[in-house]
């Protein structure tokens, strides 16, 4: 079934169960946003950018979280909207190490995007830069965390949940000391990270890489497992 909706007065035929993002973005209309998936039950809104306004509500809402219905007039581009998306970009880089020319996500970073769409600097004027104590963690015997490059978005704990039924990371923390946080094995053999990765590829700010010393170790070690036990060891022991 579909629905009817006007945004920026353009008419559009939807979907009547996708929210005002999908419907947007499936159209070509492009919202802000950071912490949003496809599959998501309950999107958490927690970037605070893909504000739009909608006739009849008092103040803009996160379009992530609105369904369309039948007649419904969306606004995505008006001061109020740009004001707080611009806020909420502005927040998020006065907590982030700007550092494009060394980050392997330099000119396919979603920040770098979002700066140049909302038309702000990347080092905001006014607000001080507040970054962790912690620069790397590298506890993860796959992978390696980079807190002051993490926007929070929650991206990497939602597929590793969607692909192995639970998620190997969480959010620790509170307010600006809110990191990621690993469950490790003690055993690294049983984690799915090795060959995975799917954390790493939906980072949007190069937050989680691959550990290449450590996975070059463990391609090593199995290596060796493997040649102790090959035809000519195995019959050299009988």
């Amino acid at each position: 079934m579909t629905v009817k909706i006007l945004v920026d007065d353009k008419k559009l035929e939807v979907q009547k169960n996708r929210s005002v993002l999908q419907a947007c973005l499936e159209n070509d209309i492009y919202i802000p946003h950071l912490c949003f998936m496809e599959g998501m039950s309950h999107p958490p809104a927690s970037c605070r950018l893909c504000f739009v306004e909608v006739e009849g509500m008092e103040k803009p809402v996160t379009a992530c979280t609105l369904r369309v219905s039948d007649g419904m007039l969306i606004r995505t581009d008006t001061p109020a909207v740009r004001r707080l998306q611009r806020t909420g970009l502005r927040l998020l880089l006065s907590v982030h190490h700007i550092d494009c020319k060394n980050c392997p996500a330099n000119k396919k970073c979603e920040l770098q995007r979002l700066a140049r769409f909302l038309k702000i600097g990347l080092k905001p004027k006014g607000l001080e830069n507040y970054l962790k104590e912690v620069t790397v963690d590298d506890s993860h015997p796959y992978l390696t965390y980079y807190p002051n490059r993490c926007v929070l978005c929650g991206k990497c704990i939602h597929v590793c949940r969607t692909k192995h039924g639970q998620s190997l990371f969480s959010f620790a923390g509170r307010g600006f000391n809110t990191t990621i946080n690993f469950y490790v094995e003690q055993n690294s053999s049983e984690l799915p990270c090795g060959t995975c990765y799917a954390c790493v590829d939906i980072c949007p700010v190069a937050a989680l890489t691959r550990s290449e010393d450590k996975i070059n170790s463990s391609a090593s070690l199995k290596a060796e497992a493997l040649s102790d036990i090959s035809p000519d060891n195995l019959a050299s022991s009988t």
